[in-house]
């Protein structure tokens, strides 16, 4: 694959959709076709799913959760992103497989190399090149979803130990891979953040 994968991870509220969207228009004005995208939720099967496991009410078992989202992964891979780098483009990402290793192996308590690798079976072990991490403390993350004044998510409603956990999961993840992850200060002013990633992806560019 000659194309270039860029997963964006943090807690919610870390600030992923504004730097994505900064990094993708700085993208396509030197030129590069850049396909923007999600998990759960990048294609119309991905949607159904994203619907049950962030929007449904009542209970979902742990393993369950981590199986739906390794579904919607194993489908988003294949249908969309692997095609996307075959023919060259930057795939520019919110969310991978180090989301559910987070949420779902440190918030949910289950075995993180156990989800980790249900993830890599699920997507032919495709892994991104680069890894941006989006940090900020949970009471910081969680006040600036205050400010959004729409109704929370399973996951964002959750107490916050639970993304107190998710914060040290991610933190653990890029200690243990520094060469595919890029950590910024998320309380960094945004034309800051934006700089640090844009250096970072000039490099992978060449």
């Amino acid at each position: 694959m000659t194309g270039l994968f860029i997963t964006f991870e943090g807690g919610d509220g870390s600030g992923k959709t504004t730097q994505i969207n900064l990094l993708a228009t700085w993208l396509e004005a030197r030129g590069k076709t850049v396909v923007l995208t999600r998990e759960p939720g990048g294609t119309d099967l991905g949607v159904e799913l994203r619907n049950i496991v962030l929007h449904r009410k009542g209970f979902i078992a742990p393993r369950a959760e981590a199986l739906l989202y390794a579904a919607d992964r194993s489908h988003h891979i294949k249908s969309l992103v692997r095609p996307a780098l075959e023919r060259g483009e930057v795939v520019v990402q919110d969310r991978y497989l180090d989301s559910s290793v987070a949420y779902q192996g440190a918030g949910r308590v289950l075995d993180p190399e156990e989800v980790r690798e249900l993830s890599l079976w699920a997507t032919e072990r495709l892994m991104p090149n680069l890894t941006v991490l989006l940090d900020v403390p949970a009471s910081v993350a969680k006040a600036r979803q205050a400010l959004t004044e729409r109704e929370y998510d399973r996951l964002e409603a959750e107490a916050e130990d639970f993304h107190t956990r998710v914060r040290e999961s991610y933190l653990s993840l890029a200690a243990a891979e520094p060469e595919r992850f890029l950590v910024v200060n998320g309380e960094l002013p945004i034309d800051e953040i934006h700089q640090s990633i844009i250096t970072k992806v000039s490099d992978l560019l060449g």
